[in-house]
Order: structure tokens, then sequence, then C-alpha cells
């Protein structure tokens, strides 16, 4: 059992929140919810150990274990993945690696060798009773898609979402009794997202998880911690649940005290009409005292604000859409496309799916001329203009002007009003427009390549992984843009929730260099070959 007392968190005059009293209990898989910079990450650092509030404690049960999903993705460079799993269990890994280090170079004459070694067997057997921690990370890394034969390799020759990959297994390994994760999804394919899924339902302890992928939290949480107006709600059930619930306490909360409002006024003007009249005085002073006494509470703001997405094409797109034929690219000896072929059709609007590692990023990258295919050639219609989001946007989104400026920087003949607006509605408001592009956060930057993109009124989409670093409101109304959206588009994301709300194609890159090509949506694809 993990619980909060009085536990507050400013930066400044700031408040992230103020007076956090809450009890997490054992069998509850939580969903940790809010907007983006609401100070959701910083709650769950501190429910770690990792940062000290400004006030308040957290209590964790002695004797209970708590793990916690690391965000460092390069902090085991030098060690084996098994190595980097094993160090999941601290105590595991430092027992093994001493009682290790002495069968070779230990004196066995002596005693104090050998009651250390006495000691290790101890911590060893009180931490992997079984003595199957071996198998049990060969089981993890295989299942994540690791074969046996590259578990000694060094972490540094993984790629980003591979070295993701072994930090979850990883703090999973440990079986911790309390689980916090943030982001888990993040990195993911589909599959390994199933996957996940599955394996947290079986966790049978303490579950605290941060996600953007309502599909995720939907399958995963049984409790919503809701963090909002500087507090932390709790409501029982998954994400959808509390969405409904939350909305109607909203409407709730309006009309009470709209109603409030009304009877408020009435009041007001029975007292100004009698008070000067002798034989009413008594009744204007007793409606006074209802006056005194009535509480028009205030609705306070919800951090949480919906973006308004929308993209709107200069001009319809014609019948020549796109052609693909038989692209083919490799890295060094690894293949990575082999003779991808199919047609864009007017209307369609694709959903590139795939595990890690498959291809997709490198087939935007080729069709938007960013890379050379090794053979084989695409070419887009006379009518099609296209813009990009590209997986590396944050990368890309850099430089020491303000916002307005760096969109202007793509075309002198935007207006900066239009340009000032389009911000507005990915929520920069009039003073956050000022803020230099370099200074924005992961999210920030996603904001702003949308509004960029939505200033090129272009009649084609390219997308690649544009959910991540978005908050769960911002991915709803991508969702609502993309299905409301007159042009075509093609969609690299895991998020199973957006590819539902507008993909009316999926194209499928398979591991073996095969191709899935679908007409329909995600839940008819599953239908007819099963979860991906």
């Amino acid at each position: 059992m993990l619980s909060t007392v009085n536990l507050t968190q400013r930066y400044g005059k700031r408040v992230l929140f103020d007076k956090i009293n809450l009890t997490l209990d054992v069998g509850k898989r939580y969903g940790l919810i809010g907007a983006n910079g609401a100070g959701k990450s910083t709650f769950m650092k501190i429910l770690a150990g990792e940062i000290e509030p400004s006030e308040g404690e957290v209590q964790l049960q002695p004797g209970l274990k708590l793990g916690m999903l690391s965000q460092n993705q390069y902090a085991f460079e030098d060690f084996t993945l098994k190595d980097a799993v094993l160090y999941g269990n601290k105590k595991l890994y430092d027992a093994q690696k001493e009682k290790e280090k002495l069968y070779m170079e230990g004196d066995f004459e002596s005693d104090e060798v050998n009651n250390r070694l006495a000691e290790l067997e101890m911590i060893c057997a009180d931490e992997d009773p079984t003595y199957e921690s071996d198998v049990k990370i060969e089981k993890l890394l295989t299942t994540l898609g690791f074969p046996v034969e590259q578990h000694n390799d060094l972490m540094s020759s993984l790629t980003g979402g591979d070295k993701f990959k072994i930090l979850l297994a990883q703090v999973l390994f440990l079986k911790p009794d309390v689980l916090l994760l943030d982001e888990p999804t993040n990195n993911l394919d589909m599959e390994t997202i199933a996957w996940l899924e599955e394996e947290l339902k079986r966790h049978e302890g303490t579950l605290v998880v941060i996600s953007h992928d309502r599909h995720f939290l939907n399958g995963v949480v049984t409790h919503i911690l809701d963090l909002d107006f500087q507090t932390i709600r709790e409501f029982t059930g998954n994400y959808d649940e509390w969405y409904i619930a939350a909305n109607l306490m909203a409407k709730q909360a309006e009309a009470d005290r709209n109603k409030a409002l009304k009877e408020k006024e009435e009041l007001e003007k029975f007292i100004a009409r009698f008070s000067a009249n002798a034989s009413k005085a008594k009744q204007a002073t007793s409606r006074q005292k209802q006056l005194d006494k009535l509480d028009v509470g205030e609705i306070k703001l919800s951090s949480r604000r919906d973006p308004s997405i929308m993209f709107r094409p200069h001009r319809d797109i014609g019948n020549e859409v796109l052609e693909v034929k038989e692209i083919s690219k490799s890295y060094g000896d690894e293949k990575v496309l082999e003779n991808i072929s199919f047609k864009v059709n007017k209307g369609d609007k694709i959903a590139l799916i795939g595990a890690n590692g498959v291809g997709k990023t490198t087939l935007l990258e080729i069709l938007m001329g960013n890379l050379e295919p090794d053979s084989g050639s695409y070419n887009w219609g006379q009518t099609v203009t296209t813009s990009y989001f590209p997986q590396n946007t944050t990368d890309i989104v850099t430089g020491d002007v303000e916002l307005p400026q760096w969109i202007q920087g793509f075309d002198a003949k935007w207006h900066i009003d239009d340009i000032r607006k389009t911000l507005g509605r990915m929520l920069f408001s009039g003073e956050e427009q000022k803020k230099k592009v370099d200074a924005c956060s992961g999210g920030e930057k996603h904001r702003v390549m949308m509004s960029k993109m939505m200033m090129d009124s272009a009649n084609f989409l390219v997308m690649d992984e544009p959910n991540n670093h978005l908050d769960l409101e911002a991915i709803v109304s991508l969702g609502e843009a993309l299905h409301n959206y007159q042009g075509g588009a093609i969609v690299v994301s895991h998020d199973r929730e957006l590819i539902d709300a507008f993909a009316n194609r999926i194209i499928k890159l398979n591991e073996d260099g095969t191709m899935i090509d679908f007409e329909g949506n995600y839940e008819e694809f599953v239908e007819k070959y099963g979860k991906h």
C-alpha cells in the first residue's frame, strides 16, 4: 500500500498540486491523467522518491518493493541486454556480480571470502528463491522481440525504441509490489502494446500508469486519478467511464451555479425594490439574510484545454494521387523494404502499421524525397500538395525565434495574423506565442508543427507518429481533424483509437518484407487478420 499525506509541489509561485491525500490500494490499477504540464510526471517522481515534494510525504508500507520505469535510455550502454534487465533487481544484480567476481578471483582458503560467499548466496536465494532469474530474463527478452543470440549484445548496439523495451523489461523483471509507469507505450508497436496490456492486467500489486493511449488505459486500468484544479480526484472505472462521469459532473456544477446566480439576481431585485418600504422591510431583511447565505461557487477553469485542429486543403485533389512501384531499401546488409508497391486513390486515408524496424519511417522519408530508394519509384499526382509531420519533429522545430516567425519562415506570404490565429487554435495564447522555439517542450513543438501544417493548406497529409508528446485532448482533436479532412493521408501510428477515428484503409508492413493492403477500417482489419 502506498499513500500520500498533504503532498504539495510548487515551483516559485506556480502550484502544481496542493495537499494531496491519497491511498493507493493493492490490486488496483490507476491511470494518472491530466493536461500536459499539470504535474503528472512530477507526481510520479515524488511517489518513486526521485524528487522531494515542497510539503507533505509519501508513505510506503514497510517491506514492499517499488519499481519505476526509467526514462534514461542511455544509462546502460555498457551492459549486456541480460544484465540491463537483471539490474531491475539491483540487490540481486549486485549479489550475482560480486559472487561471480569472488569465484573468479577469490581466495577460497580465506574465511572472509567464504563467509562473504555464503552471505551473497543467501541474498540470491531471498531475491530469486526458485533460481529462475536467467529463464525469466530470457523469456522477457524473447517475448519483446530479442532472439536468444542477441541477449549478450551490448545496449549500445540497440536503437532508441529497442533500448526503451529493455527498460520496460527491467522494471517488469523486478515484479515490484508498487509499479509506476510513465508513458510505457511510447516507442512500442501495437503487438508489444497488446502484450504489455496483458502483463499489467496480471500485476498483483498496485499499478500507477501515465499514458496518452486511450485504448491502452481502457484495457488496463481499474481506477482513474484525475490531476486537475491542483488536486487529484479518484474515479472508479477506466478512461471512457471517467470521461462520461467528469463531463456529467462539470455540467451539473454549471447548472447548480446558474440556478444560484438566478436566485441571487431575484433576491437582489426584491431587496432593491422593497428595502425602503416600511411594510416590506422585514421581508427585505429576511431576503438579505438568504442572499448572504447563498453560495455562488466559482466555476474553476480546468487545466485541460481542447485544441481546435483543422486541415483545410487549398484545392481539391485529382484522381491521380500516388503510385508506389517496387520500392526497396537496405541499410548495409539489412533489408528494410523489398518491392513495396501500392496505389493511393482519391479519398484514401491510410494507417501505415507494423512492428518497429520494418521500415515505416523509411518509406515515408522516401515518399517525401528525403531518402533515395535502392530501387523502384514513386509518383505523386500533379494536383497533389503534401504536408509532412516527421517522426523527429522535436529535432526539427528549433531556432532562436518566436513561434510565429518560425512558421512564417516556411512561406513569407503567410499573413502573421493568420499564423497567430492558427497558433491560438493550438492553445498558444498571445503571451505564449512570444516564446522562443528552442524553449518549447516536446508537446509544444508538436503543436507548433501542427500549426505549420494547418497553414500549409495541403491536400495530402503524411504523418509519422503525430500523437507522440500530445495529451489525450489533442489526440482526440487530431482524430476528428483527420476524419473531417477533405484530402488524403498516410499516417504512421500505434494509437488504435486514433487509427479508428480516421483510417479507411490499412497497410501493414510485415517483418518478412511482405505487405498487407486492406480496404476498410482497423476494426475490420483485426476481424480478418487478428490483432497487430
